[in-house]
């Protein structure tokens, strides 16, 4: 299409709204409407005579001068004054047919489009971009034709070109998140980093859910950015030929020689790994093509894969893990190529299952600073075998209980979500299995690394397949009992403190299995009471809080040991977790037990401790206070003993308002109600402090 096409093509388009506006007055039946109308239409066709002239334009010019009243041409100024109707005719026609003509290039132009997408799927980007661009010749303003053809342009490294279409794509849609995405890749390739990340972070204006992907994209332009400074760095220092930094390409000059002895290749490799010191031996390293020359050797790729017939070959072996690990540290472009080599991966996993200890340590080691970062984490979930990986540690670990590398190892990737997500279907037989194993053996098992493994366990029973898995597995409830039983024998607090909390988190899923066993869970439980740990008393109460709502007979069962008693101690001690899950507890005793209030009342006298609670600023904690002590004012003489008290006034505050969880004015209102009906004297009390207007509002609340 011409420019001068566009451009009037542009401008009609521009009065379209105008002209159809006109269309509708002029049809009016208000006779005053069109009156008006008639001065609009001749007003907008003299505005059209002051435009410059345009091919779309209509000629005015009358050719014969002398023309019969037959043939004579249209003045379309002179007769829209005179006959408004043909006007009007005239104007629907040239809509009608503009319509028609637009239609016929959307279906041209959505043709060419899907011509060039089956171009661009086949990896012919210059017949796609040929498509495409033929497909703007028939539709100026389709979108998908602009972001389509930068996506063509990138892959042929026409990055300029992939800009000016995304500009377009925008003047299209200003929200057009794909030319944003292709635009912020071609400003990267140019080295444009802060116009990158500009695009990215438009984006996420305009798509805030979009988050995690910007994340990704912004990451890409500081790894580029950072490369880019150390490339930069690196050949200024070579140009001045310090000896370090020529040193580097020698000696990977020198490993570049074929079939040398494995001594030979040996020495190279152990000098060139002295010979990197810092980020600039690392960057000079993979310039000179370093990963390709050590890795495509075929002498060390031999001793990789483990054959160790020849002389020096182990050494070879661990010479090239050690100079791998140096490369890489701290430098995540290092990282990426040599992860992403499938050579390099294949020998990773393998190297981790070696039988000879050095080689399986300087590859864990090698593992292990891959998995102190993000991106480390996210290169090695992507690119290696995340299950084979995975058992292999948690081999070594049944096999050494002292080697913590590999847990760190594990506690790292664990708390990853696409680990996790990996990890689902062989959960049991990798995890589960030793873990358990393990837990059995609590008594001489390492309990630090038994602590690290149980906060594995943990991170992954966080994702939803994983923990309904683990919670509803027998074997894991009754090694814990196991373990809970042993504890004071075996002095085990390291062990038992994080099991409590993974304990904790799996009973929220109400399986069968967790309510068989409850009775005795709860039972244990309330041995550990006692304890002497703070934290093991808090977390027990947690189990207790999470367990008690799920059995009856549970609930009975600590009830009758005296379980009351040690809650109220628990709560008088204090504590914001201890009396958060203390208080649920009780609540959940005296709820269904009425021996339980009892004894909370004998306990308490006036209730004390529980209305201290409900004056405090926890709000979880006040709610199920109130809740406890509108379940012992069923006991004989325990509201009477409340007269007096600050009951009323503390009920009433959360009743009226304050508290912003809905369940808290609830259990306030209704326990307030409870109060009054079982001793009336506290009615004036209520009445005093403008309560019963407050109990009223609060009806519909508890309804």
């Amino acid at each position: 299409m011409a420019l001068q096409d566009s451009d009037d093509f542009e401008r009609f388009l521009s009065n379209v709204d105008q002209i159809s506006e006109l269309v509708k007055e002029l049809n009016s039946s208000d006779g005053s409407c069109q009156e008006v109308a008639f001065k609009k239409a001749d007003q907008f066709i003299a505005s059209l005579e002051e435009m410059e002239p345009c091919k779309t334009k209509i000629n005015k010019t009358a050719i014969n001068t002398n023309p019969s009243s037959e043939n004579s041409p249209l003045n379309i100024q002179c007769e829209s004054a005179q006959n408004p109707e043909n006007f009007i005719r005239i104007l629907e026609k040239d809509a009608e047919e503009r319509s028609q003509r637009r239609k016929m290039n959307e279906d041209k132009a959505n043709a060419l489009r899907e011509n060039g997408n089956k171009a661009f799927a086949r990896g012919d980007y210059e017949t796609a971009v040929r498509f495409y661009t033929e497909g703007l010749d028939q539709l100026r303003d389709m979108q998908a034709l602009y972001t389509n053809r930068a996506q063509a342009f990138i892959k042929l490294k026409r990055y300029k070109e992939a800009i000016s279409d995304c500009e377009w794509a925008l003047r299209c849609n200003e929200r057009c998140i794909k030319a944003y995405v292709h635009m912020g890749k071609s400003h990267l390739a140019l080295k444009n980093f802060s116009e990158s990340r500009i695009c990215y972070q438009k984006i996420l204006e305009i798509e805030p859910q979009g988050e995690t992907m910007v994340k990704a994209y912004l990451t890409q332009v500081d790894l580029e950015e950072k490369v880019t400074v150390q490339e930069k760095m690196a050949w200024e220092e070579f140009k001045e030929g310090a000896e370090q930094d020529t040193a580097v390409p020698e000696l990977l000059k020198k490993l570049s020689r074929p079939n040398e002895i494995n001594l030979y290749y040996c020495g190279g490799v152990e000098l060139l790994s002295r010979a990197i010191k810092d980020c600039t031996g690392q960057t000079l390293f993979r310039l000179n093509n370093g990963f390709s020359i050590i890795n495509d050797n075929n002498i060390v790729k031999s001793c990789l894969s483990q054959n160790f017939k020849e002389p020096y070959a182990m050494d070879l072996c661990l010479s090239v893990l050690k100079l791998w690990r140096i490369v890489c540290c701290e430098n995540e472009l290092n990282q990426q190529l040599l992860i992403e080599c499938p050579n390099a991966r294949q020998y990773i996993i393998q190297l981790l299952a070696s039988p000879i200890d050095d080689i399986y340590r300087e590859c864990l080691n090698l593992l292990s600073m891959y998995s102190q970062t993000p991106y480390g984490r996210e290169l090695l979930i992507n690119n290696l075998h995340v299950n084979q990986m995975a058992e292999t540690l948690m081999g070594s670990i049944c096999r050494d209980t002292s080697s913590l590398s590999s847990l760190a190892v594990l506690e790292s990737l664990a708390t990853e979500n696409k680990f996790k997500i990996q990890s689902r279907d062989n959960f049991i037989a990798i995890f589960a299995l030793p873990f358990e194993h393990l837990l059995s053996n609590i008594v001489t098992a390492n309990h630090k690394t038994l602590a690290s493994l149980i906060s594995v366990i943990g991170s992954l029973a966080l994702d939803d397949v994983i923990g309904i898995k683990m919670a509803n597995r027998e074997e894991f409830w009754r090694c814990s009992l196991h373990a809970m039983e042993h504890h004071i024998g075996c002095e085990c607090e390291s062990v038992l403190y994080p099991l409590l909390g993974l304990m904790i988190n799996l009973a929220s899923h109400p399986f069968q299995i967790t309510q068989e066993l409850a009775v005795l869970t709860s039972s244990r439980c309330l041995e550990l009471l006692c304890d002497p740990h703070g934290g093991i008393i808090t977390r027990v109460a947690g189990l207790l809080s999470a367990l008690l709502p799920t059995s009856r007979a549970a609930t009975q069962e600590v009830v009758q040991n005296g379980i009351v008693k040690r809650l109220l101690k628990i709560l008088k001690v204090g504590g914001e977790m201890s009396s958060r899950y203390s208080i649920k507890a009780l609540a959940v005793c005296t709820a269904s037990i009425p021996q339980a209030c009892e004894e909370l009342v004998k306990l308490d006298k006036r209730l004390h401790t529980l209305r201290k609670l409900l004056g405090g600023i926890d709000e979880v904690v006040a709610g199920n206070a109130a809740l406890c002590i509108g379940h012992c004012l069923e006991v004989e003489g325990a509201a009477r003993g409340l007269l007096g008290t600050d009951c009323v006034s503390l009920l009433l505050r959360h009743a009226a308002g304050d508290a912003k969880r809905v369940a808290v004015k609830q259990n306030a209102a209704i326990t307030l109600g409870k109060l009054c009906k079982a001793e009336p004297r506290h009615m004036v009390k209520l009445m005093e402090l403008h309560g019963l207007e407050i109990l009223h509002a609060c009806a519909r609340l508890i309804t």
